[in-house]
């Protein structure tokens, strides 16, 4: 079973379903008998601009139904033409403001808007796709400004709004399982995963997994989700690690 602790029948919706861990993930949950429908929404596809408020309240807006699994697979590390700096002479002041903008602000809009759409009485989860590179106390090669401070950014926003949900979301068949008050059903995914980058791109910082690896990582990791304490991180193997604020 993909996602055995949503309830029979759940729905899917999966932003950023066009791309390469999007329709990953989209293909997986289309495959799951217990899924009872995925909807995907991608720039593409349905014209969906995460960085856009209005586009991403009117795209929302024309959906109908509440979504079990809600899953953002947005996020870019070459914006542009531009990759990320190797020094801090690289800066640019309006590269590091669309790496804001793709990486934390346009999720942060993704929540503000599709959260309504989680259940309140059954168990529900919201995902987003980060990168380990966005740890403060992981990071021992430096470079990469732009990018590592939008990634730490989203997962600030990740965990004060999971916090904020908590107070208005409970999933009474997750208390059955777990002892203690249920946890907050805001949870998030991450893996580095390297999409049509050349090979010298691959270096041994961004832990790269390639599109076919991310893709049978994907089907083990994401039935994990689950248990990863709610706004905390996890990986592509399926294992936790919260301090990434520390």
């Amino acid at each position: 079973m993909m996602m055995s602790s949503l309830a029979e029948g759940y729905r899917s919706l999966v932003i950023g379903s066009s791309g390469g861990i999007g329709s990953a993930v989209a293909e997986l949950l289309e495959a799951d008998e217990r899924c009872s429908e995925v909807i995907g929404l991608s720039r593409s596809t349905d014209g969906l601009d995460i960085t856009d408020e209005r586009s991403v309240q009117d795209t929302i807006g024309r959906l109908d139904g509440e979504f079990h699994l809600i899953f953002c697979a947005t996020g870019a590390l070459t914006i542009d033409g531009t990759g990320p700096e190797k020094a801090l002479k690289q800066l640019s002041p309006d590269a590091m403001m669309k790496q804001f903008a793709l990486n934390a602000l346009g999720p942060a809009l993704v929540m503000k808007h599709v959260s309504a759409r989680l259940p309140r009485r059954e168990r529900g989860l919201m995902a987003f796709l980060s990168a380990r590179v966005g740890s403060i106390g992981d990071n021992h090669l430096g470079g990469w400004i732009s990018y590592r401070a939008s990634k730490a950014a989203l997962k600030q926003i990740i965990r004060t709004a999971s916090i904020e949900i908590s107070r208005t979301h409970r999933s009474p068949s997750w208390r059955q399982c777990i002892p203690g008050p249920s946890p907050p059903p805001l949870a998030m995914t991450m893996a580095t995963v390297v999409i049509g980058f050349d090979r010298p791109r691959a270096r041994p910082e961004c832990f790269p997994f390639w599109i076919d690896f991310s893709r049978s990582r994907a089907a083990t990791s994401m039935p994990m989700m689950a248990r990863v304490s709610s706004g905390e991180a996890q990986d592509s193997q399926g294992h936790a690690w919260g301090a990434f604020l520390s």
